[in-house]
């Protein structure tokens, strides 16, 4: 993993791993990169399309950036402008899924000039990127834990669409708020409730109740409340390609979400058909290991977690959360890198469950944030 280096203000990196994290804090920083070596010894070295996609929406949310990018595409220079916000339209490319800037535009919503309603179009659930459901249920609640006001905030799915051409909708609205509150969050709770969403787009409504029989199968060996919902896409809200998938998701009683979520598998890819059998059944033993991680958001949701901690006021905020994620590792370095910010990690064990021996090892993060304010927004 290469570590940046600075020359001037500009933060200096090699390779392509991380992109979207050092993009998002370098304009929540004012912070300009260079970034080298972009898959040189790849084959098709440079940037790929979903990067530069990346690339141009960023663009769209601020004024002022500066993007120069060599002519292989394995080198470019990116100097953020104001984030400014307002109402955008983006397409974005197919080989990523919408979650995956979503994320981008969730971290980055909250310190806009103007409030964000930003109309996505694509893929919106594949196996690599958090689908729009994960990010709807689970990011959004995390998300809400670090402001008082959340009126206003609200992701719609309007059409779903799968892989390889997509064709999915969905629209994000954010507020703009001043400033982050700092959280203390120690305790996830217990389960109380399961709920989901099984889709079936462009095959057999069937397809969508077998998922559902087989994942509620496996659910309520643990707990009785499970309900989990068909959504039977139809005509231009079934996107333009077949497919299926289950969003499924656990509440506890101190408001955490745990997700999980299965789509099947890509068939023009050459890969095997999936049965929808296989497929909800994945989704439950998936949701039952994020239960079993624990903390007080979802694996998926530490990042976003780690960058409001450290974004917000000068006070100590603490959160506990499963074993550390790769993606919330690069961050912790990156926070430094851009921020100064370092937090404090720690093993933490609730003494209840140890005596009991149920769950993973869980983390205690600890950090002093750094103040960062709005200067876009408007003040009366």
């Amino acid at each position: 993993m290469s570590t940046g280096v600075k020359k001037g203000n500009t933060i200096l990196y090699k390779g392509c791993n991380l992109l979207k994290q050092r993009l998002v804090l370098s304009v929540l920083s004012g912070k300009p990169i260079k970034i080298t070596d972009i898959r040189t010894l790849d084959d098709e070295p440079g940037l790929r399309e979903f990067e530069v996609s990346l690339i141009r929406l960023l663009d769209k949310i601020t004024n002022g950036t500066v993007v120069e990018l060599n002519e292989t595409g394995t080198s470019f220079y990116f100097q953020p402008g104001l984030l400014f916000g307002g109402a955008i339209e983006h397409n974005c490319s197919v080989q990523r899924s919408i979650g995956y800037y979503l994320e981008a535009l969730v971290m980055l919503a909250f310190f806009c000039k103007q409030p964000l309603n930003v109309t996505l179009t694509g893929v919106t659930s594949n196996k690599i990127d958090p689908s729009v459901d994960t990010i709807k249920t689970s990011l959004l609640q995390t998300l809400k834990k670090f402001i008082i006001d959340d009126e206003g905030l609200e992701l719609k799915i309007k059409k779903r669409g799968m892989l390889p051409l997509g064709g999915g909708e969905v629209v994000f609205k954010c507020p703009v708020r001043t400033k982050l509150r700092p959280i203390q969050f120690l305790d996830g709770g217990m389960v109380k409730r399961v709920r989901g969403t099984a889709y079936a787009l462009r095959v057999s409504p069937a397809m969508a109740n077998r998922m559902v029989e087989k994942a509620k199968g496996v659910l309520l060996n643990f707990l009785p409340d499970v309900f989990i919902s068909t959504d039977q896409c139809k005509g231009k809200q079934a996107g333009k390609s077949p497919g299926f998938g289950i969003h499924l998701y656990a509440e506890t009683n101190q408001g955490v979400i745990y997700s999980s979520e299965q789509v099947s598998n890509d068939v023009s890819n050459n890969e095997e058909p999936s049965l929808p059998e296989d497929v909800g059944e994945a989704a439950a033993q998936r949701l039952l290991y994020e239960i079993y991680l624990g903390g007080v958001t979802n694996s998926s949701g530490q990042g976003l977690a780690i960058l409001n901690m450290a974004l917000g006021p000068k006070d100590v905020s603490k959160i506990v959360v499963g074993p550390l994620t790769d993606y919330s590792i690069g961050l912790l370095r990156n926070l430094r890198e851009f921020f100064g910010v370092t937090f404090k990690v720690e093993h933490f064990q609730n003494e209840d469950d140890e005596r009991e021996g149920i769950g993973s090892e869980k983390v205690l993060l600890t950090c002093v944030g750094i103040g960062y304010s709005n200067i876009s927004k408007r003040t009366l």
